[in-house]
């Protein structure tokens, strides 16, 4: 959150010499200067994983990733969202005290994880369909995607509108911006939260209930094995939880806080766990584990009855275990 972007109106004196005490400094909306070398390294490792995965997208397959793309990229992918917050950051060490270059920087940094979790949410029903164990999720697949990205596109718009309340001059619009952006991560932690519940509570089940899928990749390449794709599935979601606990944390102790002053924080508690999430993918493309085209069978739709999946086109020798929903 920022630090005190509320005390900030026509009538502030700005210091002459912005580096001086950015820390008391009223025109910083930051609270310190942002230095260049942690930049270049977050700006340069996200680009890097951006390309990375746009070229397994081309090239692997899994074009229902991009959602996570697209939080790296734009809508049409020829500028990057989370690439370019970054890029204001090195405005920002230049220009410590605009307020402009300030709110791009934080609306990009703080909105484009939306688009990472809609990725883990999309992933999820594509992983329990191509193992046959739809019949193993909380939720049916179909409607459990619908429902996170529901809940992700709200959350978004929540924190979007706060987030840009909070850049406000009003002393009370402020800090009812800061309490709908509170709002809006902690909805969005809470959402993602029985996300991995699910997650885990799938995992489990195949484990405890259905042994043949659990180890029907044991004999297969690691990269064939649909075990290290949930592993991935599972680091990618614990940073995001970080990330998002962290965001909890900084927008409850407000303007002044600690953490929102702290550049340690920002990259430790923020920018360090969304490569991690992003990044875990790049060797661990979902496309290289789920490659065939996944049509839920005729008896999908019908309540109680089977639900039968087959990966026999991917080149296994072996069948997929179908299952039975019961009453």
């Amino acid at each position: 959150m920022t630090r005190s972007i509320l005390t900030t109106s026509n009538s502030t004196q700005c210091p002459s010499d912005p580096y001086l005490d950015p820390r008391n400094d009223p025109c910083n909306p930051l609270g310190y200067i942002a230095s260049i070398p942690p930049t270049a390294v977050a700006f340069s490792l996200v680009l890097l994983i951006a390309f990375a995965q746009t070229y397994r997208i081309i090239y692997n397959g899994a074009r229902w990733m991009w959602p996570m793309v697209v939080g790296e990229y734009s809508t049409s992918q020829s500028h990057a969202f989370y690439v370019i917050g970054f890029g204001f950051r090195f405005a920002l060490h230049y220009n410590p005290d605009s307020l402009v270059i300030y709110i791009v920087e934080y609306l990009l940094i703080v909105l484009s994880p939306c688009f990472f979790i809609a990725a883990n949410y999309v992933l999820l029903g594509r992983l329990a369909r191509d193992i046959g164990c739809t019949y193993q999720v909380l939720l049916p697949v179909r409607r459990l995607t619908l429902i996170f990205i529901l809940s992700d596109v709200t959350t978004f718009v929540i924190q979007a509108a706060g987030a840009s309340m909070t850049t406000s001059t009003v002393h009370n619009s402020a800090l009812i911006g800061l309490h709908v952006f509170l709002a809006g991560l902690v909805v969005q932690l809470a959402s993602f939260l029985f996300f991995c519940v699910i997650f885990a509570r799938l995992l489990y089940k195949v484990h405890a209930e259905v042994q043949v899928i659990w180890m029907q990749d044991s004999k297969q390449h690691w990269n064939s094995d649909w075990r290290t794709l949930a592993a991935a599935m599972a680091i990618s979601c614990v940073g995001i939880l970080i990330r998002s606990c962290y965001r909890v944390a900084e927008a409850a102790q407000g303007f002044e806080g600690s953490l929102a002053s702290s550049e340690i924080a920002f990259y430790l508690g923020d920018t360090l766990p969304l490569l991690v999430a992003i990044g875990i993918y790049v060797p661990f493309w979902p496309g290289r584990f789920i490659t065939a085209k996944l049509a839920p069978s005729a008896n999908e739709s019908q309540d109680g009855q089977e639900l039968a999946f087959s990966r026999s086109d991917l080149g296994y020798n072996h069948e997929v275990r179908t299952g039975v929903l019961s009453d």
